[in-house]
C-alpha cells in the first residue's frame, strides 16, 4: 500500500449518545494515524461529544453553534457546510460514522449502525408519531447515503444481509467490522450458586440495560418475571438501566403498576453515565437482553465480557454475537421469556456454562482491532478513489 499522508475529516454531528458515540471514543482512543499514514484527524461535533474524546497531537475538534441545535439545525449544518468546510480543512477523504449525508464531498466512508430505519415491523410499533416520520425520513436519508459512499462499514452480517435486501448489492464497496470491548468490563465469570441459596435479603438480581423503547419490549420482561416470581417463589429482582423514549417508557410504568405495585422487585435506575455501568454488571447475577432490533449490541457484548450468564432476544444479530451456546427467547413473547429465565435460573450448571462460553467468545471483539480495521479502510478507499481519477 502506497504510503500516504493524508487529512481525514469526521462528521460526529449526530453521534451524541449511545453505540455511535462509544465506537467513536474507541476507535480514536485505540489507533495513532501518524502510524498508520495520516496526519491529522479533525472532528466536528457538539461540545458534549468532542470533551468525550481524548485530546491527541494529531485530532483537531472542531464546533458550530448549529451542533449545538436540533436535529433540523444539524441535518442543515452536515447539508450545507460540512462538505464546505472539509474542503477548506483540505480533508482528502471524511468518515461519515452517523450513516445519513446528504453534502457532494468525495471520497467519503460511511456506517450503517441503526436498523430500525429498515424494518417496517419496527417502524409501525410508533404508529403516526414524530419518530414514525423520523425514521421513515432516516430510512430514505440513509439508502440514499448507502448508494453513493465510497465504502459502507456494516456491524454485523445480519446488518448487511437485510439492507443489502433493501437497497441493492453494492460489490465490493461493503465490508463488515464489529464493534470492540472495553476493558473496563473485563471480568471473569463468577461462581454460580443454586437458586435456593438466594432470600429476600440477598435476592437474585437480573440487569437489563437499554434504553427503554418500543423494540426494547422491558414490559414483556417485567411480566415474564412477575409470573416466574408467583409460579416458583424465587427471590428475583430486576434492574432496568437506560434513558426513555416516553410512550415506552408509560407503557413500561403501567406493566410495574400490574406486576409490582408496591415496588418490591422492580428497580427502575435511569440513564447511567458508559463508564459507571461495570460496577452495575459486576453487582449482578444474570444478563437479560430483550430487544427485537439491533444492529450490533454493544450492551450484550458487555454482558457477555463481564462474566454474565446470559438470557437474549433471537430475533436480529443476537445470535450471531453470542453464539450457538446462548439461551435465546422470543422478545414478543412473555411466556417465552419465562420458559428462557426459569431454564438458566433453576440450572446452577447451565448459568457456569453459559457465563464461561460468553466470556471466552468476548474475547473476539476488541477496540483496537476494530480502529485498525476501519482505518485501514479508510486508507484503502482513498486510494482506490485516486486511482479512479487519475486513470
Amino acid at each position: 500500500m502506497t504510503n500516504i499522508k493524508k487529512v481525514i475529516g469526521i462528521d460526529a454531528s449526530n453521534l451524541l449518545d449511545g453505540g455511535g458515540r462509544t465506537h467513536l471514543i474507541e476507535i480514536l482512543g485505540n489507533i495513532n494515524p501518524i502510524n498508520g499514514k495520516f496526519e491529522k484527524i479533525i472532528i466536528w461535533g457538539a461540545k458534549s461529544t468532542l470533551k468525550l474524546i481524548e485530546d491527541k497531537p494529531w485530532l483537531i475538534k472542531k464546533n458550530h453553534w448549529q451542533l449545538e441545535r436540533n436535529f433540523v439545525y444539524r441535518s442543515f449544518w452536515q447539508s450545507f457546510n460540512l462538505s464546505k468546510m472539509a474542503k477548506m480543512e483540505k480533508c482528502d477523504i471524511l468518515l461519515i460514522p452517523g450513516g445519513t449525508y446528504t453534502g457532494n464531498f468525495h471520497p467519503f466512508v460511511t456506517m450503517s449502525r441503526n436498523m430500525l430505519p429498515f424494518s417496517w415491523n419496527e417502524i409501525k410499533r410508533y404508529k403516526l408519531s414524530w419518530m414514525f416520520f423520523r425514521l421513515l425520513l432516516l430510512r430514505n436519508l440513509q439508502i440514499k447515503t448507502f448508494r453513493k459512499a465510497d465504502k459502507l462499514i456494516f456491524l454485523s452480517h445480519y446488518a448487511k444481509k437485510s439492507v443489502l435486501e433493501i437497497i441493492g448489492d453494492l460489490g465490493s464497496r461493503t465490508i463488515v467490522i464489529p464493534h470492540g470491548l472495553n476493558r473496563i468490563f473485563d471480568l471473569k465469570p463468577r461462581e454460580q450458586k443454586e437458586i435456593h441459596q438466594y432470600s429476600n435479603t440477598s435476592p437474585y438480581r437480573l440487569i437489563y440495560v437499554s434504553t427503554i423503547d418500543q423494540y426494547k419490549h422491558q414490559w414483556e420482561v417485567i411480566e415474564a418475571i412477575g409470573k416466574l416470581r408467583i409460579a416458583t417463589g424465587w427471590p428475583l429482582v430486576l434492574y432496568l438501566v437506560g434513558s426513555y423514549y416516553s410512550p415506552a417508557l408509560k407503557k413500561m410504568k403501567e406493566s410495574i403498576i400490574k406486576w409490582d405495585p408496591k415496588g418490591d422487585w422492580v428497580k427502575y435506575l435511569g440513564k447511567i453515565e458508559y463508564d459507571q455501568l461495570n460496577s452495575f454488571y459486576k453487582e449482578a447475577d444474570l444478563g437479560i437482553f430483550a430487544s427485537s432490533c439491533e444492529n450490533m449490541p454493544n450492551i450484550l457484548l458487555e454482558m457477555m465480557s463481564s462474566g454474565l450468564p446470559i438470557a437474549s432476544s433471537n430475533m436480529g444479530p443476537m445470535p450471531e454475537v453470542l453464539g450457538k451456546d446462548g439461551i435465546y427467547f422470543n422478545p414478543l413473547d412473555s411466556e417465552d421469556i419465562f420458559r428462557s429465565l426459569k431454564t438458566i435460573i433453576e440450572s446452577k450448571d447451565l448459568r457456569e456454562f453459559s457465563a464461561d462460553r460468553t466470556y471466552a467468545r468476548s474475547k473476539d471483539f476488541n477496540w483496537t482491532k476494530c480502529a485498525e480495521n476501519t482505518f485501514d479502510l479508510i486508507e484503502r478507499s482513498l486510494i482506490e478513489f485516486q486511482n479512479n481519477l487519475n486513470r
